[in-house]
C-alpha cells in the first residue's frame, strides 16, 4: 500500500518504514464494496459482517526505528504481523457487498489490540524485558499475560533493544504511546464505531422489516504451524498441541464443539458457530472435515472478548436482540487461518528456506481466497435466511 511505502530506499531483507509523522484517517483504513462509488453510509446499512485485522499492519513507523533490535530482518517484520491476511480481506471485501473491513495500519509490535490494554503499559513493559533478560537472549522466555508489546518473537527472535535504564524505557514506552495514536488508535476507534453503527442499523431494519437481521464481528489471523530458525528459514514445526487445522480454527472462547467451557463466557452461540463452520468447509471444498476446526489451539482474543461481552449485555447472553416484532441475532467470532494456506505453495516453500525477504504475494490466489471467504459466509446467511422464515 502506498500509505506504507518507506521513507527512504532500504536495503534487500532491512525492515520497511512507515515515514514519520504519519498519520491515518479512517477513511484509509476502511475497506466496502464500491467505495468511492458507494458511501459508508450505504454500506453500514446492508452489511451483516464486521471484519476486523489487529495484526495486519506489518511496516514500523519510523519514529520507533532506533528502538528496534538489530537482528529484525524484513522477513522477522512480516513473519510477526498477519501480513497475508490484509490482502485477502481487501479483496473479499471488494466482491462482497455485505462485509466492512478496517484494518490496523500498525504493527503489532507497537501494542497488540488483540490483548487487553494494561493500565500500566510501562510496568508490564518492564516486567517483559526482566523475563527476556532472564532468559537469555534467543531462549525461550514465558510472556504470557504480559505480552502487549513484546520484546521478541513467538519464535524468541529479538524484536527491541533491551533498554539501559529505567529512563531508556520510559523514552520507549513515550515513543510507543504517542505514535500508536497516528494508526492503532484511529484502527480501535473505528472499529469500534463501526460495531455500533452496524448494530444500529440492523435494528432499525429489523424493526421497519420485521424480518431478522443478523450482525457478526470477525477478527481475523494467520499463524503458520512452522517457527523461524536463526537464519530466517521457517521451517520447524510446532508441536501438535499448538498446531492449526489445514484451513481454519473458528474460535467462540468455547470448546471444540463451541460449547461452553464451564462457567467460561462465549461469544457466539454454539449452534451458529458449529454451523459457520460447516458453511467455511463448504466454502473452501474441504475434504477432511478436520480442516475447519473449533477453539484449537486458540480460544480467541481480546477483540471477541470486547464485542461478545457487549453482545451478552444487550442480548442477556442469549445473541438474540428483540426489534419491534422481530429480532437482531449477534456474534463474535475469532477466524485463525493456517498461513501456509493462506500464502499457498510457493510462497511457503520459499520460507522455508533461510533468508531475510518476504515472497511475493500470489494475487490469483488471493482472489481466490477471497471467492472461498464470500461462499462461506453466503452460505450461512442462506442457513440464518432458513431459520428466519
Amino acid at each position: 500500500m502506498a500509505t506504507t511505502a518507506p521513507a527512504q530506499p532500504i536495503p534487500t531483507g532491512a525492515p520497511i518504514l512507515i515515514p514519520a509523522g504519519k498519520t491515518f484517517s479512517p477513511t484509509e483504513i476502511t475497506f466496502f464494496q464500491g467505495k468511492g462509488n458507494r458511501t459508508l453510509e450505504q454500506a453500514i446499512d446492508e452489511a451483516d459482517v464486521l471484519v476486523s485485522c489487529p495484526h495486519s499492519g506489518d511496516a514500523v513507523p519510523e519514529e520507533l526505528a532506533p528502538f528496534l533490535a538489530p537482528e529484525f530482518t524484513h522477513r522477522l517484520q512480516f513473519d510477526y504481523s498477519d501480513r497475508t491476511t490484509g490482502p485477502v480481506v481487501r479483496a473479499w471485501a471488494e466482491i462482497d457487498p455485505r462485509i466492512i473491513y478496517v484494518e490496523n495500519p500498525h504493527p503489532r509490535l507497537l501494542r497488540d489490540p488483540n490483548r487487553a490494554k494494561p493500565a500500566d503499559l510501562a510496568a508490564q513493559l518492564r516486567q517483559a524485558f526482566e523475563r527476556v533478560r532472564a532468559a537469555g537472549a534467543w531462549n525461550r522466555v514465558d510472556l504470557t499475560g504480559i505480552d502487549t508489546i513484546r520484546p521478541v518473537t513467538f519464535s524468541f527472535y529479538p524484536l527491541l533493544k533491551v533498554p539501559g535504564s529505567d529512563a531508556e524505557l520510559t523514552a520507549m514506552v513515550k515513543a510507543f504511546e504517542q505514535v500508536a495514536e497516528r494508526g492503532l488508535g484511529v484502527y480501535e476507534a473505528t472499529r469500534d464505531s463501526l460495531r455500533t453503527a452496524m448494530l444500529t442499523a440492523a435494528i432499525k431494519r429489523a424493526a421497519a422489516t420485521g424480518t431478522q437481521q443478523n450482525i457478526t464481528t470477525l477478527s481475523f489471523h494467520d499463524t503458520m504451524n512452522h517457527t523461524a530458525t536463526r537464519d530466517g528459514a521457517v521451517n520447524v514445526e510446532r508441536a501438535p498441541k499448538d498446531r492449526l487445522p489445514d484451513v481454519v480454527a473458528l474460535s467462540n472462547r468455547g470448546d471444540k464443539q463451541g460449547n461452553r467451557r464451564g462457567s467460561e463466557v462465549i461469544t457466539m452461540d454454539p449452534d451458529q458457530l458449529r454451523t459457520l463452520a460447516e458453511c467455511h468447509r463448504i466454502g473452501f471444498n474441504v475434504s477432511d472435515p478436520a480442516a475447519v476446526a473449533l477453539n484449537t489451539p486458540y480460544l480467541g482474543s481480546q477483540e471477541i472478548i470486547a464485542a461478545g461481552e457487549e453482545f451478552r449485555e444487550l442480548t442477556d447472553a442469549t445473541f438474540i436482540l428483540t426489534a419491534g416484532t422481530s429480532r437482531v441475532r449477534v456474534g463474535a467470532v475469532q477466524a485463525e487461518f493456517l498461513r501456509e494456506h493462506l500464502l499457498g505453495e510457493r510462497a511457503t516453500a520459499e520460507l522455508t528456506r533461510p533468508g531475510t525477504g518476504w515472497p511475493e504475494e500470489d494475487t490469483q490466489w488471493t482472489a481466490t481466497l477471497a471467492r472461498h471467504c464470500q461462499t462461506s459466509w453466503d452460505e450461512f446467511r442462506a442457513y440464518q435466511a432458513g431459520q428466519d422464515s
